[in-house]
C-alpha cells in the first residue's frame, strides 16, 4: 500500500501520454463537437477551430503540463509557488474539479443502464409495448402506413425510455421524488470502478489507461466503417462537412470554436497540472502537447464522421433530412443514437460497442479530475491526514465516497434538473473565470520569460517564442473574450422548454461562486500572511519573485 509520504510518478511515458489522451478525449468530442461544427459552418468551422486550438488550446495546454512537471504539485499547490496572490485560481480548479465529478459519473451511470439493457432479444426502447411507456409514446408500428410521420406532441420509443424508464422524470426540479434504486446502484457500481483505478495513484491509473483511452478508437472506427455502408451515410456526413463560410463572419462562431477547443483539451480543471506534477522532471513536454493537440483533434473529425454517418442513415430511414434528427448532449447520445441502432442488423451488438465507448471515455476523465482532488489533498493536508488515515488508498476511498453521497441528488426522479442546472452553471459560466486568473497569475505576475526558463532548465531548450507570446497575450485576451461573449449572451437556463424557478437559478448562480469566490478569497490570505504592517507595505510582488526564485533554484 502506497504512504502518504511518498509521490509516485508514472512507470512510463506512454502511460502518461495515454492518461493525458484519456482525461482530454471525453464525451465532449461525441456529443458536443459534432453538433457545434455542423451548426457552426459545417466544414468553414474547422477553420476557426483550428486557428484557436494553435492560439489558445495548445500555448495553455503547454504552460499547465509545464507547471505541474516543474512545481510537482497540484494546481494548488503550484499556483502557490509561483503566484501566492493567485493561489485562489488553483483552489478554485479544484472545486470545479469536484462539482464535475458529482454529476459527470451521471452520465456514465446512464450508460451503463443503458448498456446492461442490451442484453435482451429485442431492445426496450425498439417499441411502444411496455408498461413504462407512457402516452406519449409513438412507433411507426401503431399505423397502417409505410409512411413514418410522427405526430406532433408525441415522442420516439428511445425518447421515452430515457424519460419513463431510465430517469422517470419528474415534472420538475420543485418535485425531487424518490431515488431510481437501479441507477444508486449504478452510481456505486462506478465509483468502485473509479476507486479501483486510482487508489494506487499513477500506479494503477497508468495500467488502467492502456484499455480506457485506447478502446474508444476502436468502437469509433468500427461505428465509422458501419456507418459507412448503411444508405443514406453520405448525405449524413455531406451534411456535417459541407461548408458555410458566411457563418464565419459570425463572432459567436470564433467563439463557439475557442471555448470548445479550450474545454476539450480540459484546461482549468487542473487535471494537466496534476497528471504532469508525476511526471519526470526532465520529460518533454512540447511533444506531449502536439500529441495531446493533435489526437484531440482527429478525435473530434472521427467522432464527427462516425456519428453523421449513422444520423444520415436515421434520416434516410424516417424519410426526413439530417437536420431534424441532430441533436446535442445527452439527446443525442441516449435518445437520437439509440434510435439509430434499431434499424442496424446486429444492434445488440452495436449498441452495446457504443454505451461501452461511453463508460471508457467517462471513466478516464472522472478519475483524472477525482485525481486533482486527491493530489491536492495529500500535497497540502499530509501530516493531518496521515496522521489518521495513514495510506493514500484511504483517503481515495474518502474522497470518492464524499462525491458519490453528493452525486445522489442526481438519480432521484427530479435528479435531470439537477444535473443540467450544475451542468449549466458549475463550469459553462465560471471556468473561464478561474482560466483567466490561472494564465495571468502564472504569465503576468510569475512571468512567461521567468516559466520559459524553468522549460529550458527541465529540457534543455527554451520554448519557441510563439509560446511566450501567446502566453503574455493572445491566451489571455481570448479566454476574457470568450468570457465576456458569454456574459452578454447570458440566459437563464432552459431546457426542452422547461422554465427553471427563480430559486433554482438563483442555486445555480451559488454553485458558480462556490468557485469564483476562491480567487479574492486566495488574494486576501494572501495579502494577511505576508510581510508589512498596511496593505501598502505587503511585499507580495517581491514575495512572488522570491518564491519562483527559490522554486527556480
Amino acid at each position: 500500500m502506497e504512504s502518504l509520504e511518498v509521490r509516485g510518478s508514472w512507470s512510463k511515458k506512454l502511460e502518461y501520454i495515454l492518461a493525458v489522451i484519456g482525461y482530454a478525449v471525453g464525451l465532449g468530442n461525441v456529443w458536443r463537437f459534432p453538433y457545434l461544427c455542423y451548426r457552426s459552418g459545417g466544414g468553414a468551422f474547422l477553420l476557426p477551430f483550428f486557428i484557436m486550438l494553435i492560439l489558445c488550446g495548445v500555448p495553455l495546454s503547454y504552460m499547465e503540463m509545464a507547471v505541474g512537471q516543474y512545481t510537482r504539485q497540484g494546481p494548488v499547490g503550484a499556483l502557490n509557488k509561483l503566484c501566492p496572490f493567485f493561489k485562489g485560481a488553483g483552489l478554485a480548479t479544484v472545486v470545479i474539479s469536484f462539482l464535475f465529478t458529482t454529476y459527470y459519473i451521471v452520465i456514465i451511470s446512464w450508460s451503463f443502464y443503458y448498456l446492461f439493457n442490451t442484453f435482451q432479444s429485442q431492445l426496450p426502447w425498439q417499441t411502444c409495448n411496455h408498461e413504462w411507456n407512457s402516452e406519449f409514446c409513438w412507433d411507426k408500428s401503431m399505423v397502417n402506413s409505410s409512411e413514418y410521420i410522427r405526430p406532433n406532441d408525441t415522442r420516439s420509443p428511445t425518447e421515452d425510455f430515457f424519460i419513463e424508464n431510465l430517469l422517470e422524470r419528474s415534472s420538475g426540479i420543485n418535485e425531487q421524488g424518490s431515488m431510481r434504486w437501479q441507477l444508486v446502484l449504478i452510481l456505486l457500481l462506478g465509483w468502485i470502478i473509479i476507486y479501483f483505478c486510482i487508489w494506487k495513484g499513477p500506479k494503477s491509473t497508468g495500467k488502467v489507461v492502456y484499455f480506457t483511452a485506447l478502446f474508444p478508437y476502436v468502437v469509433l472506427i468500427i461505428l465509422l466503417v458501419r456507418g459507412l455502408t448503411l444508405p443514406g451515410a453520405v448525405d449524413g456526413i455531406i451534411f456535417f462537412i459541407k461548408p458555410r463560410w458566411e457563418l464565419l463572419l459570425d463572432a459567436t462562431v470564433w467563439v463557439n470554436a475557442a471555448a470548445q477547443t479550450f474545454n476539450s483539451l480540459g484546461v482549468g480543471f487542473g487535471g494537466l497540472i496534476t497528471m504532469s506534477s508525476y511526471s519526470k522532471f526532465n520529460n518533454n513536454i512540447i511533444k506531449d502537447v502536439v500529441i495531446l493537440a493533435t489526437v484531440d483533434a482527429v478525435t473530434c473529425i472521427l467522432a464527427g464522421f462516425a456519428i453523421f454517418s449513422i444520423l444520415g442513415n436515421l434520416a434516410y430511414n424516417q424519410d426526413t433530412i439530417v437536420e431534424n434528427v441532430v441533436k446535442e448532449g445527452p439527446g443525442l447520445v441516449f435518445v437520437i443514437y439509440p434510435q439509430a441502432f434499431v434499424s442496424m442488423p446486429a444492434a445488440q451488438l452495436f449498441a452495446f460497442l457504443f454505451f461501452f465507448m461511453l463508460i471508457c471515455l467517462g471513466i478516464d476523465s472522472q478519475f483524472a479530475s477525482v485525481e486533482v482532488i486527491v493530489t491536492t489533498i495529500q500535497d497540502h493536508f499530509s501530516p493531518q491526514v496521515r496522521k489518521y488515515l495513514k495510506r493514500k488508498e484511504v483517503l481515495v476511498l474518502i474522497v470518492c465516497f464524499v462525491s458519490f453521497l453528493f452525486g445522489l441528488p442526481n438519480v432521484s426522479q427530479g435528479g435531470i434538473y439537477f444535473f443540467q442546472l450544475i451542468d449549466y452553471y458549475a463550469a459553462a459560466l465560471s471556468l473561464m473565470i478561474l482560466a483567466f486568473f490561472e494564465v495571468i497569475g502564472i504569465t503576468w505576475f510569475y512571468g512567461a520569460n521567468r516559466l520559459a526558463k524553468n522549460v529550458e532548465e527541465m529540457t534543455g531548450r527554451k520554448p519557441q517564442l510563439f509560446f511566450v507570446i501567446c502566453w503574455y497575450g493572445l491566451s489571455p485576451l481570448l479566454i476574457l473574450g470568450i468570457w465576456v461573449f458569454s456574459m452578454i449572451q447570458y440566459k437563464p437556463l432552459e431546457v426542452a422548454g422547461y422554465e427553471y424557478p427563480g430559486w433554482a437559478v438563483g442555486l445555480g448562480w451559488v454553485i458558480a461562486l462556490l468557485s469564483v469566490a476562491c480567487i479574492p478569497l486566495g488574494m486576501i490570505h494572501a495579502v494577511i500572511t505576508a510581510k508589512g504592517s498596511n496593505i501598502w507595505q505587503v511585499r507580495q510582488l517581491p514575495y512572488i519573485i522570491r518564491v519562483g526564485q527559490a522554486v527556480a533554484q
